[in-house]
């Protein structure tokens, strides 16, 4: 997994992170991002419908609109991570990129 900065190779704006950090130490949205992601595996975070879908999600749980063009940026960026939930070193990795 190469979980970085790298989020800015796909085009994802810097403003857009900081907005989302933010709305993310609300511990009530945390806790319920973390419930919609509850029991995902590596296999559906590399099936491109189901993480569109979670993207558009989060998108209106966060109040965050989106362009398809951004949709597609934060799509491309998820599956190019290879993010296994089940595995501690990725969870850690993520977690120092959006605190």
């Amino acid at each position: 997994m190469k979980v970085s900065g790298s989020w800015q190779k796909y085009g994802i704006r810097p403003e857009f992170i900081e907005r989302v950090k933010l709305k993310m130490k609300n511990p009530a949205m945390k806790e319920r991002i973390k419930g919609l992601l509850e029991g995902i595996t590596k296999a559906d975070l590399q099936d491109r419908v189901k993480v569109r879908r979670w993207v558009k999600t989060f998108s209106k749980v966060l109040n965050e609109p989106m362009s398809d063009v951004q949709e597609e940026q934060l799509v491309s960026f998820v599956i190019a991570q290879k993010i296994d939930p089940n595995n501690p070193l990725h969870l850690i990795k993520l977690w120092t990129m959006f605190r």
